[in-house]
């Protein structure tokens, strides 16, 4: 797996996921500051071309530094709700395949505290180079169950005891009534076409973001990120 750029790297390296370190031959600070770490974290530092970075990354935008990582390791819906530290906070993405969207999300499911992300195997978008860089580096610490169904996995999650949560354009209830400070689970679909019929129907609860301007939704996930800190204020006594 290649993550690239300054943020991303350095959370990877911190997470202890770096196999090599490729560098391009300029220096400043930043570039300096990791080059310290991956030597307090015994990883290899290769001194190369920008062309090279510039094949290695998929956009180009990697700020003079690009890591093999190794692959994150592998989680079961079970062990993200057993191993939350107090109830439960999930997201379980239902078609999301934008990188972007995906990487975004994650960022927000680390800065809300939340425990972990729930994907479907097929058609998910890989959780290296342009999700990680959107991501700022979460990628390097969520916790993520892949699953061959996501209806299968939501029955799991309730199963567990967690009150799983649609969020729906046009459902009449706001996520704001929502007790978020039960185990919970976010589900969001794909842009555009939203939840699958079954998923939608294996929801305990719809919800929808009220909008007082002219546009009907917002992007998914920036929709995340507001309900994943509604949550965070809830658990955090409402303040």
């Amino acid at each position: 797996m290649i993550v690239y750029g300054v943020n991303p790297v350095a959370e990877a390296l911190k997470a202890g996921r770096v196999k090599r370190l490729l560098v391009g031959r300029r220096d400043d600070q930043r570039l300096q500051r990791l080059m310290g770490l991956a030597s307090q974290h015994s990883v290899p530092v290769e001194r190369v071309e920008t062309g090279e970075l510039d094949r290695r990354s998929r956009d180009g935008v990697h700020q003079g530094v690009v890591a093999e990582v190794s692959a994150a390791r592998d989680y079961s819906v079970g062990d993200l709700v057993q191993g939350a530290d107090g109830p439960a906070l999930l997201v379980v993405l239902d078609g999301i395949e934008d990188p972007h969207n995906v990487g975004a999300i994650l960022r927000s499911v680390d800065g809300s505290g939340a425990h972990g992300v729930v994907r479907q195997t097929r058609r998910a978008a890989a959780l290296d180079t342009v999700a990680a860089k959107a991501s700022a580096g979460a990628v390097s610490h969520v916790k993520v169950a892949d699953v061959v169904n996501i209806a299968r996995a939501i029955d799991e999650l309730k199963q567990l005891h967690v009150w799983v949560v649609g969020l729906a354009g046009d459902a009449a209830q706001s996520y704001e009534s929502i007790d978020w400070t039960a185990p919970s689970a976010i589900v969001l679909g794909a842009e555009g076409n939203g939840m699958r019929r079954l998923v939608r129907e294996s929801c305990d609860f719809l919800v929808s973001i009220p909008m007082a301007g002219h546009v009907d939704s917002l992007n998914v996930s920036v929709a995340a990120g507001v309900v994943l800190f509604e949550a965070a204020r809830q658990r955090r006594g409402g303040t």
